[in-house]
């Protein structure tokens, strides 16, 4: 079993309320190979929400809040499903502060990145969980 970013699977769970749907793992969700989740939703924010990013190792929202307890809470959910269901691979959204892997936004808003991955990502890397983007 893998586990997805649910906005690729076309869930609208995006900050922004939509998706970034990718065909290929709406397949693998449809054809029950994949389980989509949202680690930010998990985590308690709402849909939508503001824009975050990583500055310094903690998670900001675009209006100066630290929303780091709330990527965390979703990051440790996802590791429990991935934990219950067995899942050894996951492919997440390219950038984001919860899922981005190798490049992330550098937390000034500006849209430049830098290398790091996201709470998630890093914590399923830590657990031994291949992760990879879209």
């Amino acid at each position: 079993m893998i586990l997805v970013s649910a906005c690729l699977a076309g869930f609208p769970c995006r900050y922004d309320g939509t998706s970034k749907i990718n065909e290929t793992i709406k397949q693998l969700v449809q054809e029950g190979k994949a389980i989509p989740v949202c680690p930010e939703q998990l985590g308690g924010l709402t849909t939508p929400r503001l824009p975050s990013e990583i500055r310094d190792g903690k998670v900001f929202n675009s209006e100066g809040r630290d929303v780091t307890p709330q990527f965390e809470r979703g990051a440790a959910a996802v590791l429990q499903i991935a934990k219950e269901y067995g899942c050894k691979k996951a492919i997440l959204k390219a950038c984001s502060p919860s899922c981005g892997k190798g490049h992330i936004y550098d937390g000034t808003f500006s849209g430049k990145l830098v290398d790091g991955n996201g709470k998630t990502a890093e914590l399923l890397i830590q657990n031994g969980i291949e992760v990879m983007t879209e």
